[in-house]
C-alpha cells in the first residue's frame, strides 16, 4: 500500500511540487499513506480531518448552501474541499474525500460505499464518484487507494 505514496513521492520531488489532503469519510486514511513513506516531508504539507459539517464550513470553507443543496456527500462539496484545502494548506495539489463507509449511513440515491473524490491543482478542480461494496474499513482503504491512484494519474499526465 505504500508503493503508490512512494511512487506519488518520487513524481512530486521530480516536479517539485507539494500535497495535502482534506478528508471526511477516509479519516486522516490518504494523510496516513502518505506520510508512512520515510521522506514525505519534502512533499506532503498536511491534512484538514474535516467529519463533521461544521469543520468543512468553519475550516475548509465549504458553502453551508452548498451541503444544504446537494448533500454533505456530493461532488460538489468534494470539490469545495480540494479548493479549500488547496488554499488552507498552500498546496499544489489537495485531494478530498467525502462518503459513506457503512455499515449505517445510506439515504434515498446514496448507497452505503458511495465517495467522492476531490481534487484541486493548478488545472483545475475535478471530482470523481464511486461506489465501493466491502465493509467500512475495506470502503475507506479502497477510497483512499483510488484518490491516490488519481493523484498519480495527475502526475503522469503530460
Amino acid at each position: 500500500m505504500t508503493e503508490i505514496a512512494a511512487e506519488i513521492g518520487d513524481y512530486l520531488r521530480q516536479k517539485g511540487l507539494t500535497l495535502g489532503t482534506v478528508e471526511s469519510a477516509t479519516g486522516g486514511l490518504i494523510a496516513n499513506l502518505l506520510t508512512n513513506v520515510s521522506g514525505s516531508s519534502d512533499y506532503f504539507k498536511g491534512s484538514v480531518v474535516a467529519y463533521s459539517n461544521e469543520i468543512k464550513i468553519a475550516i475548509v470553507g465549504v458553502k453551508a448552501e452548498t451541503i444544504t443543496k446537494y448533500g454533505a456527500v456530493s461532488s460538489q462539496v468534494a470539490r469545495q474541499m480540494a479548493q479549500g484545502g488547496r488554499r488552507l494548506l498552500d498546496v499544489d495539489i489537495c485531494l478530498a474525500d467525502t462518503g459513506i463507509a457503512g455499515p449505517t449511513g445510506a439515504t434515498a440515491g446514496k448507497p452505503i460505499g458511495l465517495f467522492y473524490l476531490g481534487i484541486a491543482h493548478s488545472g483545475g478542480t475535478y471530482s470523481r464518484k464511486h461506489i465501493f461494496y466491502g465493509s467500512r474499513e475495506q470502503n475507506k482503504m479502497e477510497a483512499a487507494l483510488t484518490a491516490l491512484a488519481w493523484v498519480k494519474e495527475y502526475l503522469l499526465s503530460p
